[in-house]
Order: C-alpha cells, then sequence, then structure tokens
C-alpha cells in the first residue's frame, strides 16, 4: 500500500534500422575489449570478483560463463583468468550456453530495456532476436539447441516466451493473462518446469516469505497437456534447473531460512547444501556433473558425486572506477539555503555538500567535505560559524564549521537517530529542531548543547517544522494523534505543552503570526488526512484569543494629535521620525518589543477562519510583517489547477488581498534586514516583498565527488532510515544491525550502480518484509538514446505471427473505420514490404510513437491497408486486462441471470474507485446482489471510500404521489447480498479493504488467502536522487494480528489453479456467483 507516492519502470528498445550497423559496433568493441585484458592498463587489477551473477555451465561442465561488472566472462570451472566475451554498453545479463555447446544466448540493455542476444560461444558477432520495448529476460534453452526461453512482459505483467535461435518472431507459451510464467526449463522429456509467482520473480531478494503466493515448482506437459506440481511446501521453491538425465535442482528456504540446493531423489525433495548465506540462481551442467550458483557475491560449484561444494578461483580483471571523482554543478541544484545575520553572505547545499559565497553569489567555497550528506545550513549570530547537520553512520546529526572554509567541521551529537527541521529564534540564541520519533529539542547556541523538551509521537520523517513564538517564550510544533497531526505550543519556562486543535483531522504546517497573536496552518478541516495525504486543504488562522481590529475613530483622532517639540533641531526630528517609522517595520534591526504571548483555550477552535481561496488545495503557509502589511504565503493550485506560490496581504482597513507571486513553490523564505529570500527550482531568489517581484541569484560553481563514496553513504542512510522507521520493532525477528554489518563488509568490491542496487535490495530483503525497495540511477547509466514499440491493438496468431488472429476492444485497431480483420496476413509497414523470417516487432519498434501507420495486409488474394494511430505496449497491455474484466461481467450476468452486479477492481487508486462508484450508480440498484472483484489487486489507499459505500443500508423510503417509492439512502448495497472476491494475489490495500469487509460483516469473502503484502509505505529521497520505500506504519485487527504476516482468509476456500486458467475456468467466479443465488432464494 502506498501512501502518496507511486514508482513507474520505463523500458525502451533496438529498432531494426540499428541492427546490422551495432552488429558491428559491438564486434569492434569485443575486439578492444580482448586487447584490453592482454594488456591491463593502469587502474585495472586483477581480483577474485565479487559480484558475479547469473551463471552458467558449458554442457560438459568445464567452463563457466558468468556476468559481472556489466559485462559477460568466461573461465574454467577449475579456475584461471577470466575472458570478457561482451563489452556493450549496459548490462549483459542472464547468459545461458546452448546444450549443444555451440552459443551463448543472453539478455542485453544497451538501448534501455533487456532484449535477448545470441553469440557464438567460442567468439563471434552478437546477433539481437528480440525487438520488443518489454524487458525480455532468458531462461534456458529446448535441449534440441533450436530455441531460447525468456521471461516478458510484452503481453501481460510478465510470462513466458520461446524464440528461435535463428531469429523470428516469439511464441508466448502459455494463454490467459493471469498466468504470469518465467523461469521456463525444458525437461528432456519435453514437459516444462517454471514458477509462476511475484515472491520468485519481482521479490526473489524477499527472504522466508510464506503464503498463499508462495512459489511452487510445476511441471506442464505441452503434448500431453498434463500438469504436475512438484512442491508443496509454505515457503518458496524456485530457481529451478535441469540436467540432460531429466535430474531436477533448484533453490528452496525451507531448511534454515536461507536459500539452499536441493533436488528430487526418489521423487522427494532433498537438501544437498545447508549454507548459513543464501544461495543464487542454481544452473547445472548438461551432464548432470556440476552446479554452479551465487553465494555471497561469488561463484560456487557443487560436485554432484562428492557432493562438496567449491569456490574456484577465478581472477578477472577489474576495472575499479568508482572512486574517480565526477563533476557536478550547484547551478539549479541548491537544496538548503540561509543568509548571514549581516546580511552579506550566503550559505547553501547541493548534492549534500556545504557551500558558502556572498549575497550574490559570485564568490564562492565550498567546506571541507567528508564524503556524507548534508541537509540543512544555517548561520550562527557570529556571521562567521555555520550549523549544518550531516549524516554520522546514516542519521542526520550536527556539525559546526568556520564560514571561512580553512578549518574542519566539529561533531556536536552523535545520536543514533535524525536530527533534524532546525528552526532559530530571533535573536540567534537558541534552536529547535527534532530528533527521532519522538522528540523536540531545545538548542543553546552558545554552548551547543541539547536538551529534550517534548517527548510525543512526532515520526521521523513526514513532519511539519517547529518554531518560536516572536517573542521566543514558546515553541510550536506538531504531534500525531490517531495518524493526524494537532498543534501544540510548549512553553519554555514554565514546560508547559498544550494542544491547540486535538481535533481528529491533521493541522500542518503551524507558522506564528508576526505579532505572535495568531498561528496559520493548512487543513482540511472535516476529512482526515491519511491514508491518502491532505486534499482540499485550505489555510486557517487560529486566533489565540478573541483580539479586537483596529478602529477607524482612532486612526481620525490621530490626525488632530499634538506633536512633541525635539530640543535637538529640525534635522534630529526628522531622523528621530525615521527611526520611529523603522520600528513599526518588523524587519528592522531595532523590532518593537512584542507583547507576551496570550493563549486563551475557551472556545479557541471558535475563532478559526480561512485566509486563502475557498477552492484548490493550499499548503505551507509562512508570515511575515512588513510596516503595517502582513504577509502570508502559502502553495496553492487554486488558478487553474496548476501549482504556485501565492499570497494573501492584510493591512488594517483594507480589503485582503491575493495574488499570485511565482510558477512553482518557493522553499524556505529567509528574512534578514527587511530583504527577502527564498528557494525556487533549485536556485536562490530575491524576493521584493513590496513589488512583489522574484530575481534569480545566479550561482554556478563546479565540484567533484567519487560514487564510492556516495554509494556508501547512500547504503548507511537506507539501513538506518529503515531502522528507525520500520513499522515493527522487532524488524520480523531479525538482528538488524548484524544485517547492516555483514552487508556493508561488501561495500568496498563494488562496480557499478547495478551491484549497489543488488546489494541494497538484498540487505531489504532480510526483513521479509512488503513495500519495501531501493531503486536508483545515475548519469553514467543512461543511454544515448531509446526505443518504443508502437502497438496497434492487433494480437497475431501465435504459431502465424503475421497473420491477424484478432482486434483488441477499444484498442486504437477497434476503432470505427479501421478495416483490419481476422485472418488478414501483413505484408508491409508504413510501404516497407516485410520479411517474416524476421521479428515482427523489428517493424513496430521505432524511437517514439508515430502518429499514424498505414499496415498492408493480404486479404484472400488481394492486399489491403489500413490506417491506425499508435499505442504503447502499457496501454494495450491494460486493454486486455480490461477485455477479461468484460468476460467476468459477461459470466456473471450470464450465470446470475441478470440479477448480479459485477464490479472490479485492479487497484485501489483514485481511478479505480471512480470505476467502482460508477459500476456502482450503474448497476446497484438495479441488481439483487453484488460481486466485488479484488482478485489481482495491486493496492493503493481508497479501502475506507470502498467499505463505506458498501455499508450503506436502507433506513426509509420516500415517494412522490403516484409514484414508485424508492430507499433512503439511493444507494444501500449492505441490504443486499455480498461476496468479495479475493485471492493470493490481493495485495496492500485490497487485504485492508478484505479485512475491513470481514470486520463490518458484509458478506461473504471467496477465493483464497491473501498475499499477506500489506504495510502503509512512503518514501524517502537520497543525496543523489535515489529512493528508498520505507514501511512504517503497520495494519492490524481489532483482534491484533498483523496483516504482514497473516493475511486474510477467505469464508469459502476455492482455488483457480494454473489449468484453471489455462483451460478459461474461473471456479471462484462461478462459485460466488452460486452463493449468491442461493442467498437469493
Amino acid at each position: 500500500m502506498l501512501l502518496l507516492k507511486y514508482v513507474t519502470k520505463f523500458y525502451v528498445i533496438l529498432p531494426v534500422a540499428h541492427h546490422l550497423y551495432n552488429m558491428n559496433t559491438i564486434s569492434i568493441c569485443l575486439l578492444t575489449a580482448t586487447l584490453a585484458f592482454t594488456s591491463p592498463v593502469a587502474h585495472a587489477q586483477l581480483a577474485s570478483p565479487t559480484f558475479i551473477s547469473h551463471p552458467t555451465l558449458s554442457p560438459d561442465g568445464q567452463l563457466v560463463v558468468f556476468s559481472y561488472a556489466g559485462d559477460l566472462w568466461k573461465a574454467p570451472v577449475a579456475g584461471g583468468q577470466a575472458l570478457r566475451l561482451t563489452a556493450m554498453r549496459g548490462e549483459e545479463i542472464a547468459p545461458r550456453i546452448s546444450p549443444d555447446g555451440n552459443w551463448l544466448a543472453f539478455s542485453a540493455n544497451q538501448f534501455g530495456n533487456f532484449d535477448v542476444y545470441i553469440m557464438p560461444l567460442a567468439g563471434g558477432d552478437i546477433r539481437q532476436l528480440t525487438h520488443h520495448d518489454a524487458s525480455d529476460e532468458v531462461d534456458s534453452w529446448s535441449w534440441d539447441s533450436q530455441r531460447i526461453y525468456f521471461t516478458s512482459g510484452r503481453y501481460n505483467r510478465f510470462t513466458s516466451y520461446s524464440v528461435s535461435a535463428d531469429g523470428g518472431t516469439a511464441n508466448r507459451l502459455f494463454p490467459h493473462y493471469f498466468n504470469t510464467i518465467h523461469g521456463v526449463v525444458e525437461k528432456p522429456d519435453g514437459e516444462l518446469l517454471f514458477n509462476n509467482t511475484w515472491e520468485s520473480y519481482f521479490a526473489a531478494n524477499r527472504k522466508r516469505y510464506k503464503g498463499e503466493f508462495n512459489p511452487d515448482i510445476l511441471g506442464y506437459h505441452p503434448v500431453t497437456r498434463s500438469f504436475t506440481q512438484y512442491t508443496d511446501y509454505a515457503g518458496k521453491d524456485f530457481w529451478t534447473s535441469v540436467d540432460r538425465q531429466g535430474n531436477v535442482f533448484f533453490a528452496s528456504d525451507e531448511a534454515n531460512g536461507e536459500y539452499n540446493l536441493y533436488t528430487f531423489a526418489d521423487g522427494k525433495k532433498t537438501a544437498l547444501t545447508r549454507f548459513e548465506t543464501s544461495i543464487k540462481r542454481p544452473s547445472v551442467s548438461a551432464n548432470g556433473e556440476k552446479v554452479v550458483f551465487e553465494k555471497d557475491y561469488q561463484l560456487y560449484i557443487y560436485d554432484v558425486t562428492t557432493k562438496k561444494t567449491s569456490k574456484p578461483d577465478i581472477s578477472v580483471s577489474r576495472n575499479a572506477i568508482l572512486a574517480a571523482h565526477q563533476e557536478h554543478d550547484v547551478k539549479d541544484h541548491i537544496t538548503y539555503f540561509d543568509v548571514s545575520p549581516d546580511g552579506k553572505k550566503l550559505a547553501f547545499i547541493s548534492r549534500g555538500e556545504v557551500f558558502v559565497s556572498d549575497i550574490e553569489g559570485k564568490f564562492i567555497r565550498q567546506m571541507p567535505s567528508s564524503g556524507e550528506r548534508a541537509m540543512e545550513v544555517k548561520w550562527l549570530a557570529d556571521n562567521k560559524t555555520l550549523l549544518f547537520n550531516q549524516t554520522y553512520a546514516g542519521y542526520p546529526n550536527w556539525y559546526t564549521i568556520a564560514a571561512d572554509g580553512k578549518g574542519n567541521a566539529k561533531q556536536h551529537t552523535s545520536d543514533l537517530r535524525s536530527n533534524r527541521d532546525i528552526t532559530f529564534n530571533a535573536e540567534r540564541t537558541q534552536a529547535v529542531y527534532l530528533s527521532g520519533r519522538d522528540e523536540v529539542r531545545l538548542l543553546d547556541l552558545k554552548s551547543l548543547k541539547s536538551t529534550a523538551v517534548v517527548t510525543d509521537e512526532i515520526w521521523a520523517f513526514q513532519n511539519s517544522e517547529p518554531s518560536f513564538s516572536p517573542n521566543g517564550e514558546y515553541i510550536l510544533f506538531t504531534a500525531y494523534r490517531n495518524f493526524e497531526q494537532d498543534i501544540f505550543v510548549h512553553h519554555i519556562a514554565r514546560k508547559q505543552t498544550i494542544n491547540l486543535t486535538n481535533t481528529g483531522v491533521s493541522e500542518t504546517s503551524p507558522a506564528w503570526s508576526p505579532d505572535g497573536k495568531s498561528i496559520y496552518f493548512a487543513s482540511n478541516r472535516t476529512k482526515p488526512s491519511y491514508p491518502t495525504g491532505m486534499r482540499d486543504a485550505s489555510i486557517y488562522r487560529l486566533a489565540l484569543d478573541d483580539f479586537d481590529e483596529p478602529y477607524r475613530i482612532d486612526k481620525f483622532d490621530e490626525l488632530f494629535e499634538d506633536k512633541k517639540k525635539d530640543d535637538k533641531g529640525n534635522d534630529d526630528s526628522k531622523k528621530e521620525s525615521k527611526d520611529k517609522d523603522a520600528k513599526t517595520d518588523s524587519t528592522s534591526k531595532e523590532k518593537q518589543p512584542i507583547e507576551p504571548i496570550v493563549i486563551n483555550t475557551q472556545e479557541l477552535l471558535d475563532r478559526i477562519t480561512r485566509i486563502s481561496p475557498a477552492f484548490g488545495t493550499q499548503s505551507n503557509p509562512k508570515a511575515f510583517k512588513k510596516g503595517e502589511k502582513t504577509y502570508v504565503f502559502y502553495f496553492s493550485n487554486h488558478e487553474g489547477g496548476r501549482g504556485a506560490l501565492f499570497r494573501t496581504v492584510f493591512q488594517p482597513f483594507e480589503d485582503d488581498k491575493t495574488e499570485k507571486v511565482s510558477d512553482g513553490n518557493l522553499g524556505n523564505i529567509v528574512e534578514v534586514d527587511g530583504k527577502f529570500y527564498a528557494l525556487s527550482k533549485g536556485a536562490v531568489q530575491q524576493y521584493n516583498i513590496e513589488g512583489n517581484k522574484v530575481e534569480k541569484v545566479d550561482i554556478s560553481f563546479a565540484f567533484r565527488r567519487n560514487l564510492q563514496d556516495e554509494f556508501n553513504q547512500l547504503f548507511y542512510e537506507t539501513w538506518a532510515g529503515i531502522e528507525e522507521n520500520f513499522y515493527d520493532g522487532d524488524f520480523h525477528g531479525i538482528d538488524w544491525a548484524t544485517v547492516k554489518n555483514r552487508y556493508a563488509a561488501y561495500l568496498p568490491h563494488l562496480n557499478s550502480r547495478a551491484d549497489l542496487r543488488v546489494l541494497l535490495n538484498d540487505m531489504l530483503g532480510e526483513l521479509n518484509s512488503s513495500h519495501l525497495g531501493f531503486s536508483s540511477g545515475g548519469d553514467e547509466e543512461r543511454k544515448d538514446f531509446s526505443f518504443v514499440t508502437n502497438e496497434t491493438g492487433i494480437t497475431f496468431d501465435n504459431e502465424h505471427p503475421y497473420r491477424v488472429h484478432r482486434i483488441v476492444d477499444r484498442s486504437h485497431a477497434a476503432r470505427k473505420g479501421v478495416d483490419i480483420r481476422s485472418g488478414d496476413v501483413l505484408v508491409a509497414v508504413d510501404g516497407q514490404r516485410v520479411d517474416t523470417l524476421l521479428d515482427r516487432d523489428r517493424y513496430f519498434t521505432r524511437p517514439s510513437i508515430a502518429d499514424e501507420m498505414v499496415l498492408t495486409f493480404r486479404r484472400g488474394n488481394t492486399e489491403v491497408t489500413a490506417k491506425v494511430r499508435p499505442q504503447s505496449s502499457g496501454a494495450l497491455r491494460d486493454q486486455r486486462y480490461d477485455e477479461w474484466i468484460t468476460a467476468n461481467r459477461q459470466k456473471v450476468d450470464s450465470l446470475g441471470h441478470n440479477r448480479v452486479a459485477y464490479t472490479y477492481m485492479k487497484n485501489m487508486g483514485g481511478g479505480e474507485l471512480e470505476r467502482f462508484l460508477l459500476d456502482m450508480v450503474e448497476q446497484e440498484a438495479h441488481k439483487d446482489a453484488i460481486i466485488l472483484d479484488l482478485r489481482y489487486n495491486t493496492g493503493g489507499n481508497v479501502h475506507d471510500e470502498v467499505l463505506r459505500f458498501l455499508s450503506q443500508r436502507p433506513y426509509l423510503q420516500w415517494q412522490y404521489r403516484g409514484g414508485k417509492r424508492s430507499p433512503q439512502s439511493n444507494f444501500a448495497p449492505s441490504g443486499k447480498p455480498i461476496v468479495l472476491l479475493v485471492n493470493e494475489q490481493s495485495l496492500s490495500d485490497a487485504e485492508m479493504t478484505a479485512a475491513g469487509f470481514k470486520a463490518l460483516k458484509l458478506g461473504k469473502i471467496i477465493g483464497t488467502e491473501t498475499y499477506r503484502w500489506i504495510i502503509f509505505t512512503s518514501a524517502k529521497s537520497l543525496v543523489d536522487g535515489s529512493m528508498y520505500r520505507v514501511p512504517a506504519w503497520g495494519c492490524y485487527t481489532l483482534d491484533g494480528d498483523d496483516l504482514e504476516l497473516t493475511g486474510v482468509s477467505p469464508d469459502i476456500y476455492v482455488k483457480n489453479t494454473f489449468m484453471d486458467r489455462l483451460e478459461g475456468k474461473d471456479p471462484q467466479l462461478e462459485r460466488a456467483v452460486q452463493e449468491l443465488l442461493e442467498a437469493l432464494q
């Protein structure tokens, strides 16, 4: 279940036009790589390789091919120096040697997505076999060495295909949109072994999962159409490999929670190893003598005869480039800044480094760097010292450094908790900040010692910034109650804390008014913020007492007041007058004394007034005063739906005025001596508050960082973020600190960002948790160009790849006027005649989606043309999904005699909620029973809206004279029989919905136990834009059961099997209709 943030993965591909050209390029690269290997340059070093992956053995078990540092290498199993086989851009993975020992198939992503390639094992030209923009990952070979099996997402989320080693169009192996098959290996008798769950594909790094969606080893014979389930362990059995005699080897975590090597002995599952750390991707030689696998990021060989494991002494030429410096520029990449009290200097942060410049950004110096990540920086009152936080063991801690950069930083805290969100009082004598999950701390800016002043449910991220009252008397902050933020004030001297709101909905980003009489905040005052985030919020002002407004009559009487004469003369009088005017300006150095803060808690909430527009969403108020005007700034999308910075100006005896400041948002606004500065779009901006004009401070400065230090910092910050925020304090029973130490030992061996992704995701997988993941991409990985497949909506015949089988409903080819028929044979694309021996996708894969295409078909003895507007492969996949939903509805209408409403939700997002509500509007009033189908649902956060709708019951009737009586409420589904369908792929918010459905006793649940994949999560960004997910909020039944560990069990257990899907059957749906018809009798 996601909170507020989603991540999408995109794929790209090689088109026809570049095929032959790149073969020559690849051959040259291989020659160059070979020469470089025999004469290594100075920065290369021979080493026992770490972060080896995807090993495969030659048929005789004497050679091993593996992926290392993004390339493929070949080495003797007995040990020795490895030879580089490929040197393409990007990564080459999943090598597989053909059973005859002549060919090497593999996947490579030199053009963005992984495609299938083939080359002679002895060396030679590389040929690209697949050309779709989905990811194609090689699994295995057929025993006749004629076909390659691979997994691809081109038709659905993923399933298995085969392609001829000679080229041509790939064939899909199994029908049905939800037969998600992968890891196919062929037995000598033609039976195909495979897995069919995410847990052995996307989530293979997740250890110790047990549940309904666990991977078992399954078998299907395409000739005899027989199906066999070989394992039924509740955990994981996968990564299957078969030798020429039909012996099966695979990985399982059954013995000790770590993946070990297994086989079948006399039909019984038998462990061959018992390592304390997991193996990966075992692969047996064709002769059955040896099994190679990864363990601890190195190669190991299991001898089947002796039953012993050894690590071959293989060396590679390692090109250790991560320590090389990369150049960056602060220009438009500033993330935080502050202005010195004297108004002459800036301090700012870019990519985790601290910089100081003059106020115009002309003269810049970088502060000494430790390789850690700095996040916030402030000037101390002496104009010479900076206070900043940077990571220590992954946690932000406080440091000071001389702003001239001529000394080293001094560390003042070494807390294993995140210290953040710091603000100063007006005199810069004290600071307040948040620490960890539960503390508000006060920092003395002279001694730099801190004390905790409040302990509460603060959370370690997603916070509002604390602040001081204008007179420094109070601290203003928020803490959580029932997942919602309340506004608190804490009197520093009296050590007294008051909850000012306590409403049950969130009031966020509180800010004092400059006169200390009010607090501004953002809120939707009638709707909770979690789990969807705050929607339709406005900016409000909370008056701390029932203060009166100025009177016009007083202003009138001031016109007739006698002015006192000054003995110092006219010039001095004018000077005093100017000084007096300056004292009315809250931005002057000599501010007027601020009266003590008065807080009247009686009828406090009745004194809340909205000060922003009544539509759109507003957030992050900040208040300043200049002269008699008070300016409240906030972010809003009320003007045309696009977010921008606005301000509302208050002035006595004038109407309030709301006006736009700039497009986009402004970050921390800083005021010094009446001058204003703000952060926007990565740059410091000067802001003229009277003229309402923003002018960019043009700052440019080149600096260097290296990936090795950066990767180390990313590792520890990710670990610490999970340590501080993971929902289960026992970390699902593992020692999280020990896990850190174990994986940190591999940091010196990283070769690339890809290795870092593997390392961090493996570490996160130790938690046996859903909603975890680390993602990262860098400039060094970006491809010069990418390609997309232009889909049309045509489904071609699986056996005759250029013959039209049918048109996908609602696709572009299904539009009126597009004349494409079943049986048509494609002969040309945009006038280019096709070669049916080539991969069909070559003709449809291009640098971009075309506006339109002209397709030529042979229809009988004539040729016809059809114009069609191409669409993305992702859009077509979604339309195939919709076809499955439509077929279900038609089946329910037929079996249920049009008495049962059917609605389906793909996920629990806003779009699918609207689809659900529209289905209910269309069907609920006219049907006698309801099926809500959440099978294969991938979660979101709208469970509460769905359950509230389903919970509506009839309570009255009303009638116009002579008309028909109608119920109230208009929609009352709870008064009818309801069935909720779930299965092993119902995850996240679908599980939340199922648990709520059961607790509210809204009807029967039919299907299987749900996935056990339910924690509310958000994400945190890292210094280079990398991101990791933070599953911070557990989900529990009213009895206290952790749904992540238990899932939701159905009332009636019915499982749809692989064969059911293969044969077009749906026992779960049929049982749902049956139960509802019986309930209606």
